[in-house]
């Protein structure tokens, strides 16, 4: 009743009110809607759509959701290959520019990117790259090269001479035909030098939390090699500008000191009042909007100063990041709220505008494709070996030294922001730009298969320790990759409940987070916190516990490289309730969900699955399956208790390996254990009967032998179980056969050989 009550009142009232408008209007002094006819009336439509739809701000919208899906698709696709995520992004600038889109769908390309529209996407990536050269001020941490200065300005300056050398003597072989008209020599000469000797440290950086260097002596060296060579590039680059804008190193000499000034305006007076207010406003409660609105303000005025000066504004953001308070959760916040909007929303924008500046086309012959060679091989060949021999004159290894080489050489973004820079400048022309931005690609690109070739040609040696050896093959290893903290605490419990009592065993906890999440000052904080549970646990516990955190570009597949690679005798890995919604392991642990989950629906769509398909696991289980080559076991989590009263269903012969479990249940944990006949294995196989007599010996009351009396519906044994240990044959055949005691079982381990 009161909801028809409500109903008959809202009708009542907005149905008066719309016969009082109606009844205003007609009596108006316009009264009435133009008649303009079934024709006319269809052509008002078309002609208020079209408007609607080149309207300036409904193209803006266009182009950025047009540019985030193509460089997040593109960049998940090399992310998923091993390649730097950059490489995707700078590849979907280029496939929406002039040389893929504007060529092959004319049309299409008019329509989303008309040349009046280029201004508001100029400066909507210029706020991107503002903000983006603003974390990346913040990332870099100037303390980490107080231990090593003198040999990371060594590394940093020769890194950087050299390549620059390189340039200014390309420059005077290409000027004559590529210098534009009207620039002088000396502004090419310094733009290709500094473009030649330029890195990237946010990728060099990604690549070293990636393979795991991170906590290596060579990654923190090289990290404080890269952070010298980016500080002195960024200054050498503020110089060049300088001397192009004032024509002559005379005339920029006011430029020069106006620049110095800022440097100590900033470093000597702003950097103490922040550093005070940073430790004032240290976490997430206290770092409210106007403190945000201080620190932004900063930023904004920093890079207002340094254009206004004529060193371009990304030079002040850049410095506004590196005085930021050195507070590591300050930094850790203030990363996190501004490098999500920059990198994801904005910093795709300038890629594409890049794209759209990059004509490859323009290489229409073979004399350019060869400068374009020349222009590649002279900036790996200037920036690897003066990175690298001058690695190796500061103490590092032939190896290291060609490792430090090969990661110097990468230049992925910020080589684009130095092109754009000149272009704007009208130093470089087109043709020059083009070749550059692919020397950038196939420099960013080689890294990864140069440090690969690297440490295959010569690798480590190995320990020739005896003993060593002898120790490590009478350890029992458990390797645990885990995701949610509390689950990895489950699963690190019940690996110990398997090897406790072996003093030889010890567990090793995983945890990969995507690199793109990492940063050098959120890192301890992430590893810290992923693993605070399980090592409070241990320590209550007396677990024997390892840790391992790094980043990773594909989770699965490093999970299963690092279970392959390493010592292990076994893994556990584990399956979390929400990605099994839809899915018929869903269903078996007893998720109930009215809708379908996104990303088996996207598998559908991609074809990697059928929608409704009654697949036991989901890809990633799947995919450490076909890949992880020693033991595994499946933990299904439902109830997580310790395994003191343990199920084990025997299905076939194919599953007496489990036997070895029993004897670790028995031994390590002293588990009551139920073996279940299922199909009367053990009447088939006396050795396997001889077992479990023995094992009852050994463990006398703690092992039990019976004979199934299950039903479609309901295995009596499991009732008040802790775990159910199977193996993946005959889970597989009790999911296909759709038996209902598998939704009433407790937790699950589900083993494979």
């Amino acid at each position: 009743m009161p909801k028809v009550r409500s109903l008959l009142f809202y009708v009542l009232v907005v149905g008066t009110c719309l016969a009082a408008m109606w009844t205003i209007i007609a009596h108006g002094p316009s009264a009435g809607l133009p008649d303009a006819g079934t024709h006319g009336l269809w052509q008002q439509f078309k002609d208020t759509y079209h408007e609607n739809l080149t309207h300036p701000l409904a193209i803006l919208l266009l182009q950025i959701i047009t540019i985030i899906i193509t460089a997040r698709a593109l960049g998940f696709i090399c992310s998923r290959i091993g390649l730097p995520v950059v490489i995707g992004e700078i590849a979907a600038g280029i496939l929406l520019g002039p040389s893929f889109l504007a060529s092959q769908f004319p049309a299409y390309s008019g329509f989303l990117f008309p040349v009046a529209s280029m201004p508001n996407l100029q400066f909507l990536s210029q706020i991107g790259l503002i903000l983006f050269m603003f974390v990346i001020g913040m990332e870099l941490d100037l303390q980490v090269m107080k231990d090593r200065l003198k040999d990371a300005l060594v590394v940093s300056h020769v890194g950087i001479v050299i390549p620059f050398t390189f340039g200014v003597a390309l420059a005077y072989a290409m000027h004559e035909r590529f210098m534009p008209a009207h620039t002088g020599f000396l502004g090419f000469a310094l733009f290709l030098g500094i473009s030649m000797s330029i890195a990237a440290f946010p990728v060099l950086a990604r690549i070293v939390q990636e393979r795991g260097w991170q906590r290596t002596s060579f990654g923190s060296t090289v990290i404080t090699f890269a952070a010298a060579d980016d500080v002195t590039a960024w200054c050498l680059l503020a110089i060049v500008i300088a001397v192009v804008k004032a024509g002559t190193f005379a005339s920029s000499i006011w430029t020069v000191l106006m620049t110095a000034a800022f440097l100590f305006l900033m470093f000597r007076v702003v950097r103490p009042f922040l550093q005070r207010l940073g430790d004032a406003y240290a976490d997430r409660d206290s770092l409210s909007k106007p403190i945000v609105a201080v620190y932004i303000v900063l930023l904004l005025l920093s890079a207002y100063t340094t254009e206004v000066i004529g060193i371009h504004a990304l030079y002040g953001a850049f410095v506004a990041g590196v005085i930021m308070p050195n507070n590591l959760r300050f930094r850790t916040l203030f990363i996190d709220k501004i490098e999500d909007l920059a990198v994801v929303l904005l910093l795709p924008l300038f890629f594409v505008f890049t794209g759209l500046r990059t004509e490859i086309g323009l290489l229409n012959d073979v004399g350019l494709w060869k400068w374009c060679a020349v222009i590649v091989a002279v900036a790996t060949i200037g920036k690897f070996s003066g990175s690298a021999i001058a690695a190796r004159f500061v103490g590092l290894s032939m190896r290291e030294s060609l490792m430090t080489g090969a990661l110097m050489n990468t230049r992925g973004l910020m080589e684009l922001v130095v092109l754009n820079i000149g272009y704007d400048l009208g130093v470089i022309g087109p043709e020059i730009f083009a070749m550059m931005v692919i020397m950038a690609l196939v420099t960013t690109l080689m890294t990864g298969p140069a440090l690969t070739l690297i440490e295959r040609l010569m690798p480590l040696p190995r320990k020739n320790d005896a003993q060593a050896r002898a120790r490590e093959a009478r350890t029992f290893r458990v390797l645990v990759p885990f995701g949610d903290p509390l689950r990895g605490r489950n699963m690190v419990r019940l690996a110990n409940a398997l090897v406790n009592r072996n003093t030889n065993a010890r567990i090793t906890a995983l945890h990969l987070v995507p690199s793109g999440d990492l940063n050098q000052y959120n890192q301890e904080e992430r590893e810290r916190e992923s693993f605070r549970p399980i090592r409070k646990d241990a320590r209550n516990h007396e677990i024997r516990l390892d840790t391992l955190f790094q980043a990773s570009s594909d989770l699965p597949r490093d999970v299963a490289a690092t279970a392959n690679n390493g010592t292990y005798d076994m893994a556990i890995i584990g399956v979390g309730r929400g990605i099994y919604q839809g899915t018929l392991l869903g269903r078996i642990v007893g998720i109930t969900s009215r809708f379908i989950d996104p990303e088996r629906l996207l598998g559908s769509i991609t074809g990697k699955e059928k929608l409704f398909g009654e697949e036991v696991f989901d890809d990633r289980v799947r995919q450490l399956l076909r890949e992880i080559r020693i033991p595994l076991g499946i933990y299904v989590e439902k109830d997580p208790q310790p395994p003191d009263h343990v199920v084990i269903p025997f299905f076939s012969l194919t599953d007496s390996f489990l036997m070895t479990y029993v004897q670790k249940l028995l031994v390590n944990h002293g588990s009551h254990i139920t073996l279940i006949d299922m199909v009367g294995v053990f009447d088939q196989s006396p050795e396997l009967l001889q077992t479990v007599q023995a094992m009852e010996t050994t463990a006398p009351g703690k092992l039990v032998l019976m004979r199934s009396i299950a039903t479609d519906d309901r295995l009596p044994e499991l009732e008040g179980a802790d775990l159910m240990l199977i193996g993946i044959e005959a889970w597989t055949k009790a999911v296909e056969e759709g038996r209902s005691w598998l939704q009433t079982s407790p937790s699950v381990l589900i083993m494979r050989p």
